[in-house]
């Protein structure tokens, strides 16, 4: 039996300050702060046992549990602290992409991160005192579909708590506040732990377990798991400011800053008018010094004007580095019912803050993750299924980091061919828009395609993440793409399109209807008027938007009788063609965790009414 075990206090001791936040200084935040959760097991001395347990509150893994709750999974959520964000630190994560709204628009708690945060769309970035470069990201067509906006700045902390409040809205996950875990055992393939609490410790099993633990996770050491890492020398300090007059709502960078020693600075607007002001420092800087409130202060009077008023909600210096773990999930075992151990967010990959691909890219690992656990676990699907989360979400790790690396490269050129280029990229791009694109200031952070998923058609070069399009019902009332998503569930989404005139054949119609009884697919009929609906199951896109968004027209067959897209849950296009036949079996073949051709078959579909929904 492996035992590995992580230090153990003689008491409970309350979560220390983390991931280099010591020198933090300001006013702060107020976080809110929950009661402990003491099991019965801890008077009991009974070992709990779970299908999903989850190591970890943070934005990963809460987005996870809401999932996993509002699909009817149980599963419980250990946090070693009791609250969201980090105590006396800053508001970390602050911008959240047009993919990660979605899924928080599918969890329900979209209109409250619209109606806290701060949209923008505009980037500028200088070098000196000219801008260099600029884009709008509502005049480029990857953003444009969806009815969630390119781009949200809020506190992660906000998100947390919303998601928090959600998880306690939709039941079946439970949230377990001042939990620790202390010790790590695999027994024979069975995932085993020691948990401490403010009254004692108790033991619990699990058969899958996802660590969310963040970029100092315990589970990779005992685990043994391979990490790809690469520390830079990069200093920055961040500053969270209230002013009493406020900058332009875009996010300006300055590749360059004369006000900051022609070294590199971010600004952000987010909520509660603050700002998040990103100082890049000396290689050899003092943490400490830099970040004290006098020097700040100083700080932003270059920047400013030594009269502008400001309030200093926090400050701290930061690190960055890039990491990347080798295997995004282990087996404990080799035999059926052996425990499984997931890696997502930080856990599973760290990267520097250029471009928003750090937490948003955690919050899409939940969402592969979310609904392969619940097809499994809810009979829906065989394991075999869950493979898939590494081949799909470590190809997007290893994308993010070589990104990322990019851009830091880039800001922090090494003496040589890197420094010659950045000056001749600057100089260029002052004067002719085709060298823009060489300013590498952030590759802003998208959906991630996969280019080898075991469970998309060969026919397709790549499967993309499909848009939260708008949508009507038959009798006019609005709906959306999530809105079949969230109905689906764990289940895949076939949308039916018909041919190019949006009629279905009677043949069709009956194969439709033969599939739905077979297959654990929710079939929805796509009408582009409402003379045209003859399912009971059927929405209106009347502009063509969601046709547009899953590139039905790319297949180019102009007398197919039936055109159609087979999405997943977490809306990924895994098929997609012009007939109902083979192709479309073994692509649902694939999403029940079986190899094209295989016998074995979802459960049998329910039918979906615009009440239902």
């Amino acid at each position: 039996m492996l035992q590995v075990t992580s230090p153990e206090p003689s008491a409970y001791a309350p979560t220390t300050l983390s991931n280099d936040y010591q020198f933090s200084q300001g006013s702060g935040y107020v976080l809110p702060e929950y009661p402990a959760v003491i099991p019965d097991a801890v008077a009991s001395g009974v070992t709990e046992h779970h299908r999903v347990l989850i190591v970890g509150g943070g934005i990963t893994g809460l987005t996870l549990a809401c999932s996993l709750a509002q699909m009817g999974v149980a599963c419980v959520l250990l946090d070693e602290d009791n609250t969201v964000g980090v105590k006396g630190a800053s508001s970390r994560g602050i911008c959240y992409t047009q993919r990660s709204l979605e899924i928080f628009d599918k969890l329900g708690i979209y209109e409250r991160i619209a109606a806290k945060g701060v949209q923008w769309s505009v980037g500028r970035t200088f070098a000196g005192e000219d801008e260099v470069y600029s884009f709008d990201l509502k005049q480029q067509n990857n953003f444009n579909l969806s009815q969630q906006p390119a781009f949200i700045n809020i506190q992660q902390f906000y998100n947390e708590g919303f998601l928090v409040q959600r998880i306690a809205q939709l039941g079946h996950a439970q949230i377990r506040w001042n939990n620790r875990v202390t010790r790590f055992d695999n027994d024979n393939g069975t995932a085993t732990f020691t948990i401490a609490t403010p009254q004692g410790e108790y033991k619990a099993t699990a058969d899958y377990v996802v660590d969310a633990t963040g970029s100092k996770s315990p589970f990779r050491d005992w685990l043994n798991v391979g990490v790809t890492a690469k520390k830079g020398d990069d200093r920055w300090c961040i500053a969270d400011v209230r002013f009493d007059t406020r900058p332009p709502t875009e996010r300006h960078t300055w590749i360059e800053a004369p006000f900051n020693d022609n070294r590199a600075v971010w600004q952000h607007l987010m909520a509660d008018d603050v700002w998040r002001i990103d100082y890049q420092m000396a290689p050899d800087a003092d943490p400490e010094y830099v970040s004290r409130k006098d020097v700040v202060r100083e700080r932003l009077a270059k920047q400013f004007g030594k009269d502008a008023r400001v309030d200093i909600v926090w400050v701290g210096p930061y690190a960055y580095r890039s990491e990347c773990v080798d295997r995004m999930s282990v087996d404990l075992g080799t035999s059926a019912g052996s425990s499984t151990v997931f890696f997502i967010g930080d856990s599973a990959k760290v990267v520097s803050p250029f471009g928003a691909r750090g937490g948003n890219t955690g919050i899409a690992d939940a969402d592969n993750l979310a609904w392969k656990l619940a097809a499994v676990v809810q009979g829906h699907a065989t394991p075999a299924l869950l493979a898939s989360y590494h081949a799909e979400r470590h190809e997007a790790a290893k994308t993010n980091v070589q990104v990322t690396n990019r851009t830091a490269r880039f800001l922090r050129p090494a003496d040589g061919m890197e420094r010659v280029f950045r000056t001749a990229a600057i100089s260029l791009a002052k004067r002719h828009a085709f060298a823009r694109s060489l300013i590498n200031t952030g590759r802003m952070a998208v959906a991630n395609p996969y280019s080898a998923s075991p469970l998309a058609d060969a026919s397709l070069a790549l499967s993309i993440s499909v848009q939260n399009v708008a949508l009507r019902w038959a009798d006019q009332s609005s709906a959306s793409l999530n809105t079949l998503l969230r109905w689906a569930g764990p289940h895949a989404l076939l949308l039916v399109f018909g041919n190019v005139q949006g009629q279905l054949s009677a043949q069709d119609v009956l194969r439709l209807r033969q599939l739905a009884l077979t297959s654990g697919a929710r079939i929805v009929q796509v009408a582009s008027g409402p003379q045209q609906v003859i399912a009971r199951e059927a929405v209106l896109d009347q502009h063509k938007l969601l046709s547009q968004a899953c590139s039905i027209d790319a297949l180019g067959d102009q007398s197919a009788q039936c055109r159609w897209a087979l999405l997943r849950p977490d809306s990924y296009l895994c098929a997609r063609g012009s007939s109902l036949n083979g192709q479309l079996v073994n692509a649902l073949t694939r999403l029940a965790g079986a190899a094209p051709g295989n016998a074995s078959a979802p459960t049998k579909a329910s039918t979906v009414t615009k009440a239902s929904v």
